[in-house]
């Protein structure tokens, strides 16, 4: 949707883009992020022309945007900036409907689409339409801002820093608002912050920029888990991760391999098994270490008979999770389950894990000291 191709920009002696490569794909929210000076802006600006490029290629569906002309690339492409950028003489009405008056809509479409507007960003048409910007909030102001960006349906949006401007309830509260509304239109959205926090909420991906160069694009989940680079992780923060737990996925943490028995075996030899691995549990798998049950401690003493096999006595239904998971999505299965384990399979429910609540205490509680002793 949107490349860049070796991209430089200069002024004067000094170089604010050193030749960058970058791509991204249709209905994407990419987010640009670094500190002061980086050139997320730059880049930002680029894409609709604000701010011509020195060297390479801008791409959009393919097309270099140097062979459109400037203005009608700006009014095809929705813009965001911090201080809404709204028209203080306009109505709200007027400065929603603005891009599609220059583009001739008639009357009745540009108030019909007004009114959608409104109404998606959670503010009431016949209330709001015929104020002015100065009797609104800073929020709702910004809201107007996102409402005017959608209006003529763009394809792509570009948002320079839009809420940074903004108390942290009503910044929050317009973050979620833009996360469900590009769930529901998913157009293709550049976001630039400073704030890693608003990045990982709302980013498909991530850009990290230094001195004018990228230093790792990657999705949240990646950049968390695996920085590139001594700065990445410095920037990101090293414990971040254990802040967004959502990110945290059960392939990370899981016990490998978990404590298992074929059915075949006798309570005898499970009871020794248990014994040598400290367990009050066992995991019963098939020949294709397939899981087919799990019998617990209290399941051998209701049996005298120390003859009988475990797939006698074993539990049937397990309930299981994937490596996909997050451990948000296990907690939840263990408070609903009421189960202090979950053994983890894949597609064919092969045997590939266990998560157990007592291991997952144990290394949130780990992390959690170590992050104190940083602090």
């Amino acid at each position: 949707m949107i490349e860049f191709i070796q991209v430089r920009k200069k002024y004067n002696n000094s170089e604010v883009l050193k030749g960058i490569d970058l791509k991204i794909n249709k209905g994407e929210l990419v987010v640009l992020i670094g500190p002061s000076g980086c050139g997320k802006t730059t880049t930002l600006k680029m894409i609709n022309r604000l701010i011509n490029k020195s060297e390479g290629k801008i791409l959009i569906d393919g097309k270099d945007i140097n062979e459109t002309d400037a203005i009608n690339l700006r009014r095809n492409i929705g813009y965001v900036i911090q201080q809404t950028g709204l028209f203080p003489h306009m109505t709200i009405k007027e400065n929603i409907g603005i891009v599609a008056s220059l583009k001739k809509w008639s009357e009745e479409e540009i108030d019909k689409k007004v009114d959608e507007m409104l109404e998606l960003v959670g503010l009431d048409p016949v209330e709001y339409k015929d104020r002015y910007p100065n009797e609104l909030s800073g929020g709702q102001q910004q809201r107007i801002g996102v409402a005017r960006a959608f209006a003529t349906n763009p394809e792509v949006i570009l948002m320079d820093e839009p809420f940074s401007a903004l108390d942290p309830i009503t910044r929050e509260s317009l973050q979620e608002e833009l996360y469900e509304l590009q769930q529901k239109l998913k157009k293709t959205i550049v976001f630039v912050t400073h704030d890693m926090d608003e990045a990982l909420k709302l980013g498909d991906r991530i850009c990290i920029m230094k001195d004018g160069n990228i230093v790792q694009f990657d999705t949240p989940e990646e950049i968390l888990k695996n920085p590139e680079h001594d700065f990445v992780e410095e920037f990101v923060g090293k414990n971040r991760i254990w802040n967004n737990p959502e990110f945290i996925k059960v392939s990370d943490i899981m016990i490998d391999n978990p404590v298992k028995a074929n059915g075949s075996r006798t309570i005898v030899q499970a009871i020794e098994i248990m014994k040598n691995h400290s367990v009050d549990s066992l995991l019963v798998t098939d020949k294709e270490k397939k899981l087919v049950g799990i019998v617990t401690a209290k399941d051998i003493r209701r049996n005298i008979d120390r003859k009988v096999t475990l797939e006698e006595i074993m539990q049937q239904e397990v309930v299981t999770t994937d490596m996909d998971s997050s451990i948000i999505d296990v907690l939840a299965i263990m408070n609903e389950k009421n189960v202090g384990y979950v053994p983890v399979v894949d597609d064919g429910n092969i045997l590939k894990g266990l998560i157990t609540k007592s291991s997952l205490i144990s290394i949130l509680s780990t992390q959690f000291l170590d992050t104190e002793v940083e602090i």
